[in-house]
């Protein structure tokens, strides 16, 4: 099966900085990934050249088997809904989705309009007068109506309040249920997203340090209090990625190897512990304080 991302080695600096440094990963078709990371972490340079708004420094980019850049068959397969976005001034939300409806071969007018409802959105309204929410609203719209084979979401929910977020949620994985495509989504909220996720990768001062099926992750990584020793001895051989002592007690978040014979065994050894969720581990991994770099479960 042809991937619909592929990069290999990919780098991007500017002068001295490397802001994305030798990733590699794999995107396969009709799948969610989550591209999950810290603030200038790289991930949305990592987007911008996977749309060919950017060029690599070294590396290698494909897009559905093709070079993205200049490339209009790949470019019309191709929807990224950045944070920030940009519309003209004078354009009113119907003018917008006008325009968007010949940009994309897939695009469904019908469930753009619906969707304008469903959101509350004042279609006659000139862009420079809509709210950050309805903003970000309009784009959410675009990028779910393209039913693009590749779209991306950066950051898509700013502004939006807690009703509008769901709303989201719920009819992205309801029409990719329905219309399935390669979707990725870049958000800081990622206990909200983590149900919607079929794979992750965390991305830290450019590189890639996690790339793994979510339903390998959930239950992968256990936090344990206790005694010095008995922490130290239920962690021999696991992945720390977290380690705090206290006086004569220890915290440590593990990852490897966890399932309920390791729970019940910290348990005997008078550990409490506690599950960790997607955006704990990620907090874990990219604070700077994880004991080893890259995770491999």
């Amino acid at each position: 099966m042809q991937s619909a991302v592929a990069v290999s080695n990919l780098t991007k600096t500017y002068g001295k900085v490397a802001a994305v440094s030798e990733v590699s990963f794999t995107m396969e078709p009709n799948k969610i990934y989550g591209l999950l990371g810290r603030n200038g972490a790289g991930k949305t340079t990592i987007m911008h050249m996977i749309t060919a708004q950017l060029f690599p420094t070294s590396g290698e980019l494909r897009v559905f088997g093709e070079a993205p850049y200049e490339n209009a068959n790949v470019l019309s397969q191709i929807c990224f809904i950045k944070e920030g976005q940009k519309y003209p001034d004078l354009f009113r939300i119907s003018d917008v989705l006008d325009v968007a409806g010949g940009c994309f071969k897939n695009w469904d007018n019908e469930y753009a309009y619906s969707l304008v409802e469903e959101f509350r959105l004042p279609l006659k309204r000139r862009m420079k007068k809509l709210s950050r929410g309805m903003l970000s609203s309009v784009g959410i719209i675009i990028g779910l109506a393209s039913r693009a084979p590749l779209t991306l979401f950066d950051e898509p929910y700013l502004g939006l309040d807690a009703v509008a977020r769901s709303l989201f949620y719920n009819r992205l994985i309801e029409d990719y249920a329905e219309h399935p495509r390669t979707i990725v989504l870049s958000t800081h909220l990622i206990d909200e997203v983590s149900q919607l996720l079929e794979h992750v990768m965390v991305i830290d001062k450019g590189r890639l340090i996690l790339n793994e099926e979510s339903e390998m992750l959930r239950g992968r990584a256990l936090t344990v209090i206790g005694s010095a020793a008995a922490v130290e001895s239920f962690a021999a051989g696991k992945e720390m990625i977290e380690r705090e002592a206290f006086g004569s007690l220890m915290k440590s978040t593990v990852m490897g190897g966890i399932d309920e014979d390791e729970i019940r065994r910290a348990r005997a050894l008078g550990l409490e512990t506690t599950a960790v969720s997607l955006q704990q581990l990620i907090v874990h991994l990219t604070n700077g304080n994880s004991e080893r770099g890259a995770v491999r479960l």
